[in-house]
């Protein structure tokens, strides 16, 4: 199941920069392969827990986040409203194996743009589609 919030996103460089966070370094190389199939440009980093993406933030300006919700040190809920306090320009993606109504509500009432459940790489795409025709559609909304 996928949701999704209207919300500004971006900053202004050639191709998409996508700051991949999850705890297991076999999910981001796995996002990366499946984020690799599609047409735009995308730069990739990566971060294993909510504090090193925090700390990417204003070095990489990133345009999407894909954030887990089980994060080591604070949950990814959490870091969500961190990262959009910071870099409110960005759309985070939600992924999570919970398919919770209650941790819907709140990713997205964190400033999550949208929430995927993880094992759907289809939903995950059409997220990321979804994020980067608002990237390149609504300029003056979302960079």
């Amino acid at each position: 199941m996928i949701e999704m919030n209207t919300h500004k996103s971006g900053k202004t460089h050639p191709g998409i920069t996508i700051l991949l966070v999850d705890d297991q370094p076999a999910v981001r190389f796995g996002l990366q392969l499946l984020f690799q199939l599609e047409v735009e440009p995308l730069r990739f980093c990566e971060a294993g827990n909510s504090a090193e993406a925090l700390a990417m933030i204003d070095a990489w300006r990133p345009d999407v986040v894909i954030m887990d919700v089980n994060l080591p040190d604070r949950d990814g809920i959490f870091a969500t409203k961190q990262l959009t306090r910071v870099w409110p320009h960005c759309l985070v993606i939600v992924l999570t194996i919970h398919n919770r109504p209650d941790i819907r509500l709140q990713a997205l009432a964190a400033g999550a743009w949208a929430f995927v459940e993880k094992g759907r790489p289809e939903d995950m795409r059409f997220a990321l589609r979804q994020a980067i025709h608002l990237l390149k559609s609504a300029p003056h909304l979302c960079r």
